[in-house]
């Protein structure tokens, strides 16, 4: 209780530090303004986060191609594509759906796909991932996320959409940053920081129980286990990664 009172305290200093940026975000000059700075922060920022995690991608992705669809091709789409970082995993010939609902990330992801032609662009849609209605009912094999849940303002409406976009037996891989353990440090920074991540996150919660939501939604199977990021003090450092079946 003491811990979570010092947190509060320590909160509402930071909020009022941003009161600033709070303002400008109230009065919608601040969301237009980051978005198009975002995807230059996260051109220089995304590959470092990458290579930290990079083993338990080549992993994570290792097995995409035993959900290809009947006729041999890989249908997949990915939500929230920013730059393009996860690419290099995906498997040749793989058939691909980019969704991003900041359209400035379109020159750092074309510039990608050009540094990666094993891969093969169908589509490229500006659209968040609680609604993805351009891509029809179980139009896709796979669906890929990750560090995008975090920052979506409705996670139960992006698995709905999940689900309704995968065929039968397709499959839903994500990596996330996720809330610490409540008793932790980490997690005291985590509550903390929000606000001030928040605002230069992009909208992004260092304190979401994201695996809650997996759990409760109606997938038939879940693959999924938990993984620190070095170093392990930093706020984003706890993580789920795994996949899960329709």
């Amino acid at each position: 209780p003491a811990g979570m009172a010092l947190a509060s305290f320590l909160r509402r200093c930071a909020q009022l530090l941003l009161s600033p940026i709070h303002v400008l975000a109230r009065l919608g000059l601040w969301d237009s303004f980051y978005k198009k700075v975002f995807p230059y922060v996260m051109a220089k920022a995304a590959p470092i986060c990458n290579q930290k995690v990079y083993k338990q991608k080549q992993k994570l992705f290792s097995n995409l191609r035993k959900f290809a669809g009947p006729s041999g091709q890989l249908m997949l789409l990915e939500i929230g594509t920013g730059t393009g970082t996860s690419f290099q995993f995906y498997p040749p010939g793989c058939r691909l759906t980019c969704a991003d609902p900041n359209p400035n990330f379109r020159k750092f992801l074309l510039k990608s796909l050009s540094e990666n032609q094993h891969l093969k662009l169908e589509h490229l849609v500006v659209a968040s991932g609680e609604d993805l209605h351009q891509i029809p009912d179980g139009a896709v094999d796979v669906v890929v996320c990750t560090l995008v849940l975090c920052s979506v303002t409705n996670i139960k409406k992006v698995l709905m959409e999940v689900l309704r976009v995968l065929r039968l037996g397709g499959a839903f891989y994500f990596l996330e940053h996720v809330a610490a353990d409540h008793s932790s440090w980490t997690y005291f920074w985590q509550k903390v920081c929000d606000p001030v991540w928040k605002y230069f996150g992009d909208g992004c919660s260092l304190s979401r129980e994201t695996q809650k939501e997996l759990e409760k939604t109606n997938f038939s199977e879940l693959n999924l286990r938990c993984i620190h990021v070095t170093p392990p003090w930093i706020p984003t450092s706890p993580h789920i990664i795994g996949y899960a079946v329709k």
